[in-house]
């Protein structure tokens, strides 16, 4: 009994020592998965960039075994999204990355920033997942493109919305940094839901023609009747091969050996399930060919790359050679042999138009040619990639934007190119070699601190708006060492100290349109002596009694003060305002304008006479309507603005008769009258393409001066034609400044008030949103441009319907037909080059966003270059005429180099 007692306590002790050595198997099983998976999650594959986009966590996925990370940190910018479980789907091969999305409704652009470990050392295959799967319940998939860098790369289109859609791109960087842009092109919301870098190395895939994208990768001799696809862990690049059965009149043949991958001078590494099938000619063939099924590759060139192992045993003295030809002839090989097991791959560098390849067993070979695997790409042409931006320029304002804090949702990547997608506020120049910041508009950006010294590397720049910020600090010297500015605009911020000599002396000299403003904390002089000494403590007490002896004197003279306001307000009519400028009473007024004899103009104040004072001299009488409704604040206006603005391009105030209901404004008389007079086609004397330029440059002079040269600022408010006066010389002045308003501080960037101006010269933003601002006058003055440039007015009356101009004017621009777009009244007298810088002067003043249009000094110096052009081109017509005549009598003919200049001028 108690000998089974023991056996039983034995038995039951086994038991627990099994039970505890179970359970400490299961511990060190469990430990060792997870000491696995935490492997894979550090050590995942160096290089990889997976980014599971609109995923809130990063995960390791169970089916291809690849670290996958959100995209937080790659993007700023977009909403995430789930797909409805009812439209999800499994995929062996895409499974958890195809269940949520990153969409893009604000903003044209947004960019995803990678920063791969191997930088520009590597080139990388980049992938595209896209799966919409009625995300957002419009049942429409949208239409967007996609760029890599500054190069555009795929439109997604026209796909159903239950369509997984994948492409790539083999990319050459030029910087550590790589870009991936979706651009909303209008027609839909631009999505992503995964994204995949992977390096490659630089002897694959040798091209030095354009870039390679949506690649086929066909994988042959595949036995399986259902389509699958292999990728990592099989294929170490993560490429996605496709099995593909079999090419027409080929058979399947295969080989479970192990084929050497590794150690050998094959880099591609093929995946084993690749190499491991291939086909050969069906009995009777000796050659193998492509089918149509590389017609669905997108592209309109080909590039191409064959992947061959022998996998058959030859018997001895047996060999397979043959050649590969592709398009009958473009392209014949040199005769390819095989070694037992050990991988070639062939890859063209070069293109094809169409690709039909044809491969052959030479007269020699006792084999049929194989093939195991073969790549078709489409190809980007060389003709249509950009050169980025000059890097020191990228850094440069990439260094601007993070010291000023500038947070414009367009400046992503690069600032310049493509052009169509150039940061707002910049201008760019582009050439063979490379593009250059040549414009920086900052005016009105909310920028706090220092001029960064950042702004010295922008060699090439013109003209720089830094206006109406918040900056602080001195004006650095380096600004003037910049060698090609032309206008520099500091005004409406609070910078002090001394401005430096060499920028006061290029402002005289003429090379610099230089606006600053009149700060009290800005001095002219060399050096400042603005410095203040510090007060003794007597002078404090002596300041501190002499300040109550004031305050209380202050206080007595605002009380008799506030007596006199009371009185004279109960006095005081509408009428009682003086003006400084010699004042005359209505007999005068009439007297001057011998009794209102000759009428010259007439607007919504009343009529315009022609004057002559006493000394002969001409005047223009404008007289105060009663029936005016709006006339006396208009005329109250204009008389105390021209009291305080005086410049050659803007039309001078004599004197002024206030007398009751007789109210006028007399002003230099201007000989030629309004330019909308002189560019009538009822004109017998045609305005010439010189005066024109002339009169523009005049024009933007005064304006320049309203917008920079007075402080407060002032807005004209009604630029246009009629406003524009000609002299006897035919040189311009701007007038009518009853509409014109001031900023009410210098810091200001916009006044709110009622609209104001002219049908035709209104600047579309400030129709909608009420606010005011010197970039409407730049759109008046745009519009006006086009005037002298088509002889055509602001709005065009027709029978059924009226047409502005720029409507009418866009789709010649955009035909490149310069001949039609300058006044034909000219019969071609206009130098070419001139006539298009004119028109993208004109362009540059009338973007619909105000930031976008530049400052009238920016202007100011495009007419001047505009006018040099004509000039010049004058003085060479002139020379050659010349030339002509006393050499020959062959009349003159423009030469082939110039003819050349002005053909490439007309394409661009």
């Amino acid at each position: 009994m108690d000998y089974t007692l023991e056996l039983i306590f034995v038995l039951k002790a086994w038991r627990v020592v099994v039970l505890v050595i179970g359970i400490l198997g299961n511990w060190k099983l469990a430990k060792g998965d997870n000491e696995h998976v935490e492997r894979k999650l550090v050590d995942h594959v160096p290089g990889f960039i997976s980014i599971d986009c609109g995923a809130t966590e990063d995960y390791l996925d169970d089916g291809t075994g690849i670290f996958y990370k959100s995209d937080t940190d790659f993007i700023d910018t977009g909403t995430n999204s789930n797909i409805s479980p009812s439209n999800q789907y499994a995929h062996p091969n895409f499974g958890r990355q195809i269940i949520n999305l990153r969409s893009f409704p604000q903003g044209k652009k947004n960019c995803y920033t990678m920063k791969p470990e191997q930088g520009k050392n590597s080139n990388y295959l980049i992938k595209f997942y896209f799966y919409y799967g009625n995300y957002d319940n419009k049942n429409k998939t949208p239409k967007f493109d996609v760029y890599v860098g500054v190069n555009f790369v795929y439109t997604f289109e026209n796909l159903d919305v239950h369509t997984l859609w994948y492409f790539d791109v083999i990319h050459v960087p030029t910087s550590d940094i790589i870009y991936v842009c979706f651009i909303n092109t209008g027609s839909g919301i631009p999505f992503i839901s995964a994204l995949e870098l992977r390096p490659l190395d630089k002897s694959l895939y040798p091209f030095n023609f354009g870039a390679l994208i949506n690649s086929w990768r066909y994988d042959l001799g595949s036995t399986t009747t259902s389509v699958r696809f292999i990728r990592y862990e099989n294929d170490v690049y993560d490429r996605l091969w496709y099995t593909y059965s079999k090419l027409p009149n080929s058979v399947p043949i295969n080989n479970s050996s192990v084929i050497e991958i590794q150690n050998n001078n094959d880099s591609y590494q093929l995946p084993l399930e690749v190499l491991r099938t291939a086909i050969q000619p069906s009995s009777g063939y000796h050659y193998l060919s492509s089918s149509d099924v590389l017609d669905y590759i997108e592209g309109s060139k080909y590039y191409v790359c064959f992947h061959f192992a022998e996998i058959a045993i030859l018997t001895q003295g047996m060999k397979r050679e043959f050649i590969i030809n592709v398009n009958e002839g473009s392209y014949i090989s040199d005769r390819i042999t095989l070694d037992y097991l050990k991988p070639l791959s062939i890859c063209l560098n070069r293109t094809f138009d169409s690709l039909r390849f044809v491969i052959n067993a030479t007269t020699g070979s006792d084999l049929p040619p194989i093939l195991n695997a073969f790549e078709v790409y489409g190809v980007i042409p060389q003709y249509n990639l950009h050169k980025p931006t000059n890097s020191r320029d990228v850094a440069a304002i990439m260094d601007i934007k993070q010291k000023l804090r500038i947070s414009r949702e367009d400046w992503q990547v690069d600032p310049c190119v493509p052009k169509e997608l150039t940061w707002s506020g910049l201008t760019c120049n582009s050439s063979d070699d490379t593009s250059m910041i040549i414009s920086l508009n900052l005016s009105s950006s909310k920028l706090t601190g220092e001029i960064p010294f950042s702004l010295f590397n922008l060699t090439a720049l013109q003209y720089l708006d830094l206006s109406y910020n918040e900056l602080t600090g001195s004006v650095p010297k380096f600004l003037a060492q910049l060698p090609n500015l032309k206008a520099l605009n500091l005004s409406g911020n609070q910078l002090n100290g001394s401005i430096p000599e060499d920028l006061i002396q290029k402002s005289r000299n003429g090379s610099l349109v230089f606006s600053f403003g009149k700060k009290p904390d800005l001095c002219l002089s060399i050096p400042c002596t603005k410095e203040k000494k510090k007060p003794k403590r007597e002078l404090i007490v002596a300041l501190v009694a002499t300040s109550m002896v004031v305050l209380v004197l202050l206080l007595l003279i605002f009380c008799a003060l506030a007596i006199y306001k009371r009185k004279g307000r109960e006095r005081a009519s509408r009428s009682n305002f003086k003006i400084r400028n010699q004042q005359y009473n209505y007999s005068e007024v009439v007297q001057i304008t011998d009794n209102l004899k000759t009428v010259i103009g007439e607007g919504g104040f009343g009529k315009v006479y022609l004057g002559i004072l006493k000394d002969e001299t001409q005047v223009a009488v404008k007289l105060l309507s009663t029936s005016s409704k709006q006339g006396y604040k208009e005329f109250r206006a204009e008389a105390q603005l021209l009291m305080i603005v005086h410049h050659k391009n803007l039309v001078s105030l004599v004197g002024y008769c206030d007398e009751g209901e007789n109210k006028a404004l007399i002003y230099e008389y201007m000989a030629n009258g309004n330019l909308k007079q002189n560019l009538s086609v009822t004109n017998t004397n045609v305005l010439n393409w010189n005066q024109r330029l002339q009169i523009a440059m005049d024009a933007a002079h005064g304006l320049e001066y309203l917008h920079n040269g007075c402080k407060p600022p002032i807005i004209h408010r009604d630029l246009k034609t009629s406003n524009i006066l000609l002299d006897e010389n035919m040189r311009a002045k701007i007038a009518d400044f009853g509409l014109s308003r001031a900023f009410a501080t210098e810091n200001e960037s916009h006044i709110s008030t009622s609209l104001a101006g002219t049908l035709g010269y209104l600047d579309p933003e400030s129709q909608t949103s009420g606010n005011l601002n010197k970039k409407g006058d730049v759109y008046s003055f745009g519009i006006v441009l086009f005037e002298l440039i088509t002889g055509r007015p602001a709005i065009m009356r027709g029978r059924e319907k009226n047409t502005h101009i720029l409507d009418w004017v866009y789709p010649i621009i955009e035909s490149g037909d310069i001949g039609s777009i300058v006044d034909p009244r000219l019969r071609g007298e206009f130098y070419t080059n001139s006539a298009w810088k004119a028109v993208e002067i004109a362009m540059s003043c009338i973007p619909s966003p105000a930031i976008q249009r530049p400052d009238m000094s920016q202007v100011l110096v495009e007419l001047k270059e505009c006018l040099d052009l004509e000039t010049a081109h004058g003085r060479s017509h002139t020379l050659a005429i010349e030339a002509n005549e006393t050499t020959s009598s062959i009349p003159f003919t423009m030469s082939s180099m110039e003819l050349q200049s002005d053909i490439s001028a007309l394409a661009r």
